[in-house]
């Protein structure tokens, strides 16, 4: 079978996410096609691993990869959101948790579900193909002012209301079934001049739609909250995010763990006697260097942040 999606970050992943704890369980709490897992699973003989997909089709993909490994992985078919909510009581703790934010080129190049804009699938973009709302369902329906706020918190699309207007013009003489035509109405929508630059102009709008459709935003603050009460203690969590928005988040749930003070900032002195939860291991977030970026162009957005979680304070 054939792999088209290269981890990315992977040699920082394995130095600053060595397990220190005994029989440790790594989570990859975003498969995919399970490189990060298999090369833990490989540097790492005493880890086992448990890795959750929502998208069935490519958690196939990363089970024929793992099959070497036998039963020192599992795997969770639906969200990691849903999963750690409901962290089964006689599962250990895991040592380590891994999420990479990304979209898989699994989903651009052979999903079949509308993720590039170079292409006639029909405009689905949907990650977990059980879900009801795909991004034709968005386009086709969202009133004008709700598409342009969608885009523009989503995406930081500076011409959301002119794509906005433009994708209701055209609706209305035919409803948007394919990515492509979808791209070719914001490529007409943008000024002349910003139309034939290195990046897309439909690039931020198809961003905002696959985010609105599989609810990412949505979803990250509280992953991260219910993934690291799952996190043992001693455990690191790292967390790899692809756009300002996610990486926004995860900076101050980062952040607000590793603070020992959490009195309201105008009590001039302490009375929390508060101790920081986790230990950041990143104080910036970790970039690719220019090597990986030269191989593999998508990882050049990519940002890392690892913590480590302290012991709890006890009586």
């Amino acid at each position: 079978m054939e792999f088209v999606h290269t981890p990315v970050l992977l040699q920082e992943c394995l130095q600053f996410l060595v397990p220190e704890l005994p029989n440790p369980l790594l989570i990859d709490g975003t498969l995919g096609e399970g490189g990060h897992t298999e090369a833990f699973l490989r540097s790492f003989p005493q880890l086992r691993a448990i890795g959750i997909d929502a998208d069935p089709a490519i958690q196939e993909k990363a089970k024929v990869r793992l099959t070497p490994f036998g039963e020192r992985v599992r795997f969770f078919l639906g969200w990691s959101h849903d999963f750690f909510a409901a962290y089964p009581q006689h599962e250990a703790a895991p040592a380590l948790i891994l999420f990479d934010l990304g979209i898989s080129l699994f989903h651009y190049k052979e999903s079949g579900r509308g993720f590039s804009f170079s292409t006639d699938e029909p405009l689905d973009m949907r990650i977990n193909p059980t879900e009801s709302l795909t991004a034709a369902d968005i386009v086709n329906t969202y009133p004008e002012k709700k598409l342009a706020d969608m885009l523009y918190v989503f995406a930081e699309e500076r011409f959301s209301r002119v794509i906005a207007r433009v994708i209701v013009a055209e609706r209305q003489k035919a409803p948007f079934t394919t990515a492509r035509q979808l791209a070719e109405a914001v490529f007409s929508a943008v000024p002349a001049r910003f139309r034939h630059g290195a990046v897309h102009p439909a690039t931020k709008t198809f961003q905002a739609l696959r985010i609105a459709v599989n609810s990412e935003l949505d979803r990250l603050p509280s992953l991260l909250e219910n993934a690291f009460a799952c996190l043992a203690e001693g455990g690191k969590m790292g967390v790899i995010s692809f756009h300002s928005l996610e990486d926004r988040i995860v900076k101050c749930f980062f952040r607000d763990l590793a603070k020992a003070c959490i009195c309201p900032p105008e009590v001039p002195i302490c009375r929390c006697g508060g101790v920081p939860r986790a230990e950041l291991l990143t104080k910036k977030p970790v970039a690719p260097s220019d090597e990986e970026v030269a191989v593999n162009a998508p990882s050049r957005s990519a940002r890392l942040r690892v913590i480590k979680k302290c012991p709890m304070r006890r009586s």
